[in-house]
């Protein structure tokens, strides 16, 4: 799946719009990594037990929305993007989504 944040890809014609693709998932942060990311906190710099569920969280939505994408019969995603909202304490949905195409190599 070739997937890109711009409304096009390089080397390659659009030839078909597919329509909208998302990947949508919700996390909680666990006790366990509360303690670790408050521990982390105190001391400042990057608090890794929250970047890792970032991370995750992320590849997650992506992995969703290429699956979407495959699923209406895409070979690529454009205009790629992602969103992230709290829907409690605690709890984040992360939403990755774009635009379902079918691209063909430029001739040439």
């Amino acid at each position: 799946m070739i997937v890109s944040t711009t409304d096009d890809v390089a080397g390659f014609k659009v030839v078909r719009h597919l329509g909208l693709v998302r990947g949508i998932t919700v996390r909680s942060r666990s006790v366990v990594g509360n303690f670790v990311g408050g521990i982390q906190s105190i001391f400042g710099g990057q608090i890794t037990a929250y970047a890792e569920l970032a991370e995750h969280a992320r590849q997650e939505a992506f992995d969703l929305m290429c699956e979407h994408a495959t699923q209406g019969g895409a070979n690529a995603v454009i205009g790629m993007r992602y969103d992230a909202n709290d829907i409690m304490d605690g709890i984040t949905e992360v939403l990755a989504y774009g635009t379902a195409v079918w691209v063909e190599p430029i001739a040439g």
